[in-house]
């Protein structure tokens, strides 16, 4: 004769009390389709935004080119700016022109060929003077290698077609690793999908509670016999499917939208997109039970995560270049340490040695927010 186990009634009981809150959470997001398109159109019209908005990539720059005496050397030298699919040459006769069509913004960067540049050329003292807009930093550093580099490949065809000069005798072979044709879009769209998450996984959970005191059923949960723990899994259960659901469409749009190669697994994918959706949901769920309004839980959501996730994140504005303390700072951050997963699981691979540390603080995290949830929701009115 066998003795039942004591347990397995009560949970039998706690499964079916937790499988019917599920059952209700998705019917009121069936109800109320506000949730679905926070899931999964907001990312489809903040992916294409940003993607297409956001560039780091100066391309048809209009380049202003004085030749003050046309000749072979020149012509050859101009022909190679308008091959450049970076430039844009305007050609203008003499200095004065161009100096204004720069003041009127119609250009960004002047070029100057002098009347010795072929003579100084090849007595191997060539200069060419370069003018360039520094209003926008950014550009004026991406117009400046541009010409740079335009440069030095004319100067090489030269010195080929002449032979006049001896071959230098350190010659610097350039190698660009998991980015090689340096697209700004394959490096900002990963970070892209870590900062649409972070706003779409705070904004699911953060008015789920706040809709139960604004709306009073909280006060039917409390007469139930379910505990607290059980309606907060009840309540992530659904939106977690939802977070995921809504990664998986981010994931499709950037491999094959916005054309960013996948050099990883879908293994460290999936974990790290796990670790973080906890860690918004719990922190959306945390803003939820403390602010008890749907507006303001809203409101906090969006300053809390999404702006910080935009600035201190890595995303655009390169962390090592911040002051300590604000680099310090950054560690706190969750989409910091998603854009570090995703940026690598997209354009290098599964590195394992970067992946860890960062699903750590991910699964540290997730334990601090939901942990802090459960805490502040206690079975009571007050």
């Amino acid at each position: 004769m066998t003795t039942p186990k004591p347990f397995a009634p009560a949970a039998r009981h706690r499964l079916m009390r937790l499988r019917g809150l599920v059952r209700k959470e998705w019917l009121q997001i069936w109800r109320d389709p506000s949730s679905i398109a926070i899931a999964f159109l907001l990312p489809v019209v903040l992916l294409l935004l940003f993607g297409y908005g956001v560039s780091l990539d100066a391309k048809d720059v209009p380049l202003a080119l004085v030749v003050d005496n046309p000749n072979p050397d020149t012509m050859t030298l101009c022909g190679h700016f308008e091959r450049s699919k970076y430039l844009r040459p305007v050609y203008f006769v003499n200095m004065r022109h161009a100096q204004q069509a720069m003041l009127r913004r119609q250009v960004s960067a002047i070029l100057r060929l002098r009347d010795d540049f072929s003579r100084e050329n090849l007595q191997r003292r060539g200069t060419i003077q370069l003018i360039v807009n520094g209003t926008d930093a950014n550009t004026a550093r991406i117009v400046t290698g541009y010409v740079q580099g335009v440069y030095a490949r004319w100067l090489a065809d030269v010195q080929q077609r002449r032979r006049a000069f001896p071959p230098p005798p350190i010659q610097v072979q350039h190698r660009v690793w998991y980015n090689a044709n340096l697209r700004s879009r394959n490096y900002l769209v990963p970070g892209l999908v870590a900062i649409i998450m972070t706003l779409i996984g705070a904004l699911l959970t953060a008015m789920v509670m706040a809709r139960e005191w604004e709306r009073g059923t909280i006060e039917a949960l409390m007469t139930t016999p379910v505990s607290m723990g059980e309606v907060l899994l009840g309540k992530v259960i659904p939106y977690f499917g939802l977070g995921l659901g809504g990664m998986a469409l981010s994931v499709a749009m950037a491999r094959w939208v916005f054309d960013v190669p996948f050099r990883g697994s879908m293994l460290a994918l999936l974990a790290g997109s796990v670790l973080f959706l906890l860690v918004a949901l719990g922190l959306g769920l945390l803003i939820s039970t403390t602010a008890r309004n749907q507006f303001v839980a809203g409101q906090v959501a969006i300053i809390v995560t999404f702006l910080p996730a935009f600035i201190l994140s890595g995303f655009i504005f390169d962390i090592r270049s911040m002051p300590w303390p604000i680099r310090a700072l950054t560690a706190i951050i969750p989409a910091r340490h998603f854009v570090t997963i995703l940026q690598n699981v997209f354009l290098a691979g599964d590195v394992w040695p970067l992946l860890l540390p960062s699903m750590g603080v991910l699964a540290l995290m997730a334990l601090v927010f939901l942990g802090l949830s459960y805490r502040k929701s206690p079975k009571r009115l007050d």
